[in-house]
């Protein structure tokens, strides 16, 4: 049905407007999978500092690294983003 839509509306799909879609579609994902690891991870932190607050430094510096990695989702997907968009 929206095959049918299109070639009424004469739609054409270019290599380049598919590109930039799918550009788009790599950044949405990365932006969205960060935020939702970084929560979990500061919550589940969170929780285990209320059950045994003397773990601070352990759990904190496993949390930084944790944020790191989530952080570098987000700037792998701006790379992959730019690659698709720009390089291919």
């Amino acid at each position: 049905m929206l095959l049918a839509l299109f070639t009424l509306l004469e739609v054409t799909f270019t290599d380049d407007g598919l590109r930039f879609v799918a550009a788009g579609l790599v950044m949405g994902l990365g932006a969205l999978a960060t935020p939702i690891g970084i929560g979990r991870l500061v919550a589940s932190a969170m929780d285990a500092l209320g059950r045994n607050p003397e773990a601070l430094p352990a759990i904190q510096t496993n949390m930084i690294l944790g944020v790191a990695f989530c952080e570098a989702i987000a700037i792998y997907s701006l790379i992959v983003a730019i690659m698709i968009g720009f390089v291919f």
